[in-house]
């Protein structure tokens, strides 16, 4: 089969290592001439926003799938008339790219999600103090998105069009990923817990499983089968969520696509994110998600001030550890904040695996 994915980046990289298994045709497409799926990948340098080059690079595909959110939907669903497969479906690959629309599809479904205002530029904000402003498009790995906690803070208002959020009290911050494929069948993963770097936005650990109570799990439960039912469409999707100091779940968004809160997955269960999405793309029989024990994954970023060739300080020490797997993306610049690559860990309890994850922490650093 061949297989096109929008984007050239470590998902798609990772994608495409664990479908070696296998035996089909990847394509991608990336503006970057090194991107992390160039090497491994029948590659297209180009621009998968424009839309004649996504819907040149997706003829004669069998499936076209994507590994960033952020791409042309009017050419995807051209394709999809042109009778090539699109998993996920345009339709929600459009309501998740946009802010807005996001948000109006979990009210209108249902779905719990902080109470919010729609505002197209900073002069129609109404909104309460404290609040968060989500840019309508273009966020990613935690741009595009602002707190406003005074009166002051307003004047830092983007002038563009937004969602404005209820600040959620959050007592820790959680995701599920669930998956659907064309034959209905759905599987969920284990709810993992992550901890976010206050400084960078992004992602520092997962944890999984998360220590949540069986309520929480319950409602995280429901609220993965209210959007798998209302996407309507196969595909690998993971919730964002947080959970307030008074025990309630809420949704914070949804990505349509494989997603670092499940990277873990790779030695942790007894299938990763990475053959579940496959198969989907495939339609073929869901995999098991069970986890095999506690695990989690430390993202490698790029150290401040340090910009130009790689270089991964400390790797020796953490290969000599037992029970900890290193992925590095293929990325030759490393720049502040620039996701590198990860290491999974695996522990018999949550106690000990947290103390590996801060161990390992120490240990590496990103620099050039």
């Amino acid at each position: 089969m061949k297989i096109g994915i929008l984007g050239g980046g470590q998902l798609g990289r990772m994608l495409i290592q664990n479908a070696l298994n296998y035996d089909d045709e990847w394509f991608t497409i990336d503006p970057s001439e090194d991107a992390p799926c160039a090497g491994i990948s029948d590659f297209t340098q180009g621009n998968f926003n424009e839309y004649d080059q996504v819907f040149d690079f997706g003829k004669g595909k069998d499936v076209v799938s994507i590994e960033i959110e952020h791409v042309n939907v009017d050419a995807l669903l051209e394709l999809q008339k042109c009778g090539i497969k699109v998993i996920p479906s345009p339709e929600i690959i459009e309501t998740i790219q946009q802010k807005i629309l996001q948000k109006e599809f979990y009210k209108k479904h249902g779905i719990p999600s902080p109470d919010f205002q729609i505002i197209q530029n900073k002069s129609e904000c109404s909104f309460p103090l404290p609040f968060v402003q989500k840019m309508n498009t273009g966020g990613y790995d935690g741009k595009g998105v602002q707190v406003i906690k005074t009166k002051e803070d307003l004047a830092k208002l983007w002038n563009v069009p937004s969602v404005l959020e209820n600040l959620v009290d959050i007592e820790k911050e959680l995701s599920i990923i669930v998956a659907k494929n064309e034959n209905g069948e759905t599987k969920t993963f284990p709810v993992t817990e992550m901890v976010a770097d206050p400084k960078l936005n992004l992602l520092d650990f997962n944890i999984c499983p998360a220590d949540i109570s069986n309520d929480v799990q319950d409602q995280i439960h429901k609220i993965a089968g209210q959007f798998i039912q209302a996407a309507d469409s196969p595909g690998l999707f993971a919730i964002e969520l947080f959970l307030d100091k008074a025990g309630k779940v809420w949704v914070n968004e949804t990505a349509p696509r494989l997603h670092n809160s499940g990277h873990q997955t790779q030695e942790g269960n007894a299938n990763s994110q990475f053959e579940q999405f496959y198969r989907v793309l495939k339609n073929l029989p869901l995999a098991d998600t069970e986890a095999t024990c506690f695990s989690g994954m430390l993202n490698l970023v790029g150290e401040e001030n340090f910009r130009g060739k790689v270089k991964y300080e400390g790797i020796d020490e953490v290969l000599k550890l037992p029970k900890t797997y290193v992925h590095l993306y293929g990325k030759t610049e490393t720049k502040p904040g620039r996701k590198m690559g990860h290491i999974n860990v695996l522990a018999d309890s949550r106690e000990a695996l947290l103390e590996k994850l801060i161990h390992i922490k120490s240990l590496v650093k990103v620099i050039s």
